[in-house]
């Protein structure tokens, strides 16, 4: 008989793939908004993108999710932890 901790985990479910995708993309809008608003010391020049392409996931989500939503294509790994948007 196997125990709980030998099982593998359970796939996550569709609407919790949705939830973490959504709060990835969501992270990833405010952390590039943060960064381009801090680039420039006068509000009277152009602003310019940020440049972040990853970040780390929000920690509300198991790592069996973001596995998942690398797997469908939706999320790509960047290294060092940090995900980046995917093609699909």
């Amino acid at each position: 008989m196997a125990s709980a901790d030998s099982l593998p985990p359970a796939r996550p479910d569709k609407e919790q793939l949705k939830q973490a995708f959504k709060a990835f993309k969501k992270r990833l809008k405010l952390t590039r908004l943060d960064a381009e608003s801090q680039i420039s010391g006068s509000p009277l020049t152009s602003g310019r993108d940020s440049g972040i392409v990853a970040i780390q996931p929000p920690s509300g989500f198991p790592q069996a999710v973001w596995d998942e939503l690398v797997k469908q294509g939706r999320l790509k790994p960047a290294g060092h932890g940090t995900y980046e948007l995917g093609e699909a």
